[in-house]
């Protein structure tokens, strides 16, 4: 049987609390699903099947949270992801 050890734990105090939003891309019946498919590759950096999951949820349920992060990352996504015809919001 071995002694037990004590061993030293550092903790951490601070807690640092980040502000996460998401950028929802909603449904319309405008665009077809290559032109969403692509946007969200290029503008999001989503890969593929990626891209193509988050098409199909946009289509059937209305709106799909595409992305997670700051407020300052998300907005230039959003204000493109609009640019091109497709309608986005960042939202809490």
């Amino acid at each position: 049987m071995q002694p037990f050890e004590e061993t030293n734990v550092a903790v951490l105090e601070e807690v640092i609390e980040t502000d996460v939003h998401n950028l929802v891309v909603f449904n319309d019946e405008v665009n077809t699903f290559d032109h969403v498919i692509d946007t969200l590759m290029d503008v999001c950096q989503h890969t593929p099947e990626q891209a193509e999951q988050c098409t199909l949820l946009i289509h059937y349920k209305g709106k799909c949270a595409v992305k997670n992060g700051s407020w300052e990352e998300l907005v230039p996504m959003r204000n493109e992801i609009c640019r091109r015809g497709i309608s986005a919001e960042v939202l809490n």
